[in-house]
């Protein structure tokens, strides 16, 4: 009840602010840009302390036997932030640059990207401090099973469901499930999402958050009255997620003029041939040397004067350094926490329309949930109805923030804050504080 969650105080007591002027730390932007919904929902305290803290935090040593027999031990984490609205999910990253507090951010990050498109997951994110391009695949299994191991005991279709992300994929989540199975004596598929379809994948998985951006983003042109077809669109990071937003913006009409991964960018102002950018990309494993535009920069990219953005590679590449030079009209993060807490006033102030992360790259996070429910059913659907049913939910979704954001005269971004803030809010209030 929601009695349970007050606390005899009629104000939140919030932490300085000047504990955000850190603004690449991705869990204090995180929590600035938490504390402003909280604010406008007049969250009760006693809730508002429960929200801001995550439920478990796990680090794990990780110790491995390299090919050359030395025995080399790896940091982990596992982050489960609330579990309120059910199992925790989120993916597992392999990267130099993890920390817990990132991991933490991103953990909460699914808590709220969960809740804004109304699936009934919580949020978790892990990590692997270790450098992915400098180990083979024979010490990638070994580590990814060890650490598997060592976090075993949240693992669970009930409990916390793992998918991929920065640095693993389809065959390492086949290793988490296997290790998983085999310490359980039996097969479980729903113990993770965005493995091979031959494992009980679904189809659609691999396209699905590229897909959700280009849903999203069709949204916001109808509501600014743009038309798709010749809208001009720079696409920042041409991984997954870029290259696919990307493809599928084009066949929708919109015009890709510039496109870029860590080699650099390129642009051509007459619009460039995705499918041949693609398929360079699939036979040089990046796109140095493309020729389909003409060189520019990662930053310069960010800049140019086109409808749409979007940023889908890094965080933190839009900050208060740079935002007053954005020209696009609409930015649609299809990465994570691309955009500083420090740069959102500045684009507000610019009039351009923020679709945030939570909401634009949310079409993954669906589809490992239609694929977790096609596991537990044993009954596996068509490409066809699982891109229907994720049209559905994000253009439902779109919507129900945009007319929050009318509602209550804020941007995108707090509002979608506010809607997955208050749906995990009222699973707290009526499930009270167990004691």
């Amino acid at each position: 009840m929601a009695s349970d969650l007050r606390l005899p105080t009629d104000k939140i007591v919030r932490p300085d602010k000047d504990r955000f002027l850190n603004e690449e730390n991705p869990f204090e932007a995180m929590m600035s840009r938490f504390d402003r919904a909280a604010e406008l929902l007049d969250l009760e305290p006693g809730l508002y302390k429960v929200l801001r803290h995550s439920e478990k935090e796990i680090t794990i040593s990780v110790p491995v036997l390299m090919d050359n027999g030395e025995v080399e031990v790896f940091t982990g984490y596992r982050v489960l932030y609330n579990t309120s609205r059910g199992p925790a999910k989120g993916g597992i990253r392999f990267d130099l640059n993890v920390t817990l507090d990132e991991v933490k951010a991103l953990a909460a990050w699914m808590t709220w990207k969960c809740a804004v498109v109304n699936l009934p997951f919580g949020g978790s994110k892990g990590g692997v401090i270790c450098d992915p391009l400098k180990m083979s695949v024979s010490e990638l299994e070994r580590l990814t099973r060890r650490y598997t191991a060592g976090i075993i005991n949240t693992l669970g279709p009930d409990s916390d469901v793992p998918a991929p992300d920065v640095n693993t994929n389809e065959r390492v989540m086949a290793w988490v499930m296997d290790t998983y199975s085999m310490h359980m004596r039996h097969t479980v598929t729903a113990v993770v999402t965005g493995k091979p379809v031959e494992m009980g994948g679904s189809l659609g998985r691999r396209e699905a958050t590229g897909r959700g951006v280009m849903f999203v983003t069709r949204e916001a042109l109808r509501h600014l009255g743009i038309a798709m077809n010749g809208a001009t669109v720079a696409v920042q990071g041409f991984g997954n997620v870029g290259s696919i937003a990307a493809d599928l913006l084009s066949k929708q009409g919109c015009k890709i003029v510039a496109i870029s991964d860590r080699t650099g960018g390129y642009y051509n102002k007459g619009g460039i041939d995705i499918p041949k950018a693609i398929e360079y990309v699939r036979q040089h494993r990046s796109l140095e040397g493309f020729k389909g535009g003409d060189n520019i920069t990662n930053d310069d990219l960010l800049v140019l004067p086109v409808d749409v953005l979007v940023p889908a590679a890094l965080e933190n590449v839009i900050t208060s350094k740079n935002a007053g030079k954005v020209q696009a009209k609409i930015i649609a993060e299809g990465a994570n926490g691309p955009t500083t807490a420090g740069a959102d006033n500045i684009l507000d102030e610019k009039g351009i329309f923020v679709i945030p992360d939570i909401l634009a790259n949310a079409g993954g996070v669906t589809v490992s949930y239609f694929e977790w429910v096609q596991d537990r059913g044993g009954y596996f659907w068509s490409e066809e109805t699982v891109n229907n049913r994720l049209e559905e939910i994000m253009t439902r979704s779109f919507t129900d923030v945009l007319g929050l954001s009318k509602q209550h005269k804020v941007n995108m971004r707090t509002a979608a804050y506010m809607l997955s803030i208050s749906r995990v809010a009222t699973v707290h209030r009526l499930r009270g504080i167990y004691a």
